[in-house]
């Protein structure tokens, strides 16, 4: 059995911005700890004979071929964009220094 820590919990949450407090702290740490046992016992019955598999179905050049096709005009895209610079979408910062 695998064991997620509260620290660990608080460390991933951190990093992706993610504001918990401490009883969702250790509510996810519990809930985690499930998920990580279940694909264990999953990856555990797994065998190495059986090959691994995209699709339940055999299927084969299922999807088209990637062509590239004309699209919107620059300007159109921007269009509906809240601020724009040099024909680009201009966001707020959203990673900082760490």
């Amino acid at each position: 059995m695998s064991s997620i820590s509260r620290d660990e919990v608080a460390r991933v949450a951190a990093l992706a911005r993610i504001d918990l407090d401490e009883a969702e702290i250790s509510r996810l740490a519990g809930e985690l700890d499930v998920i990580v046992d279940a694909i264990a016992q999953v990856s555990s019955v797994a065998t190495p004979d059986v090959p691994a598999t995209s699709h339940p179905l055999p299927m084969t050049n299922v999807f088209r071929a990637d062509v590239p096709e004309p699209s919107l005009p620059v300007a159109a895209a921007l269009a509906g964009a809240p601020d724009a610079d040099e024909g680009r979408f201009r966001v707020p910062q959203i990673l900082g220094e760490e």
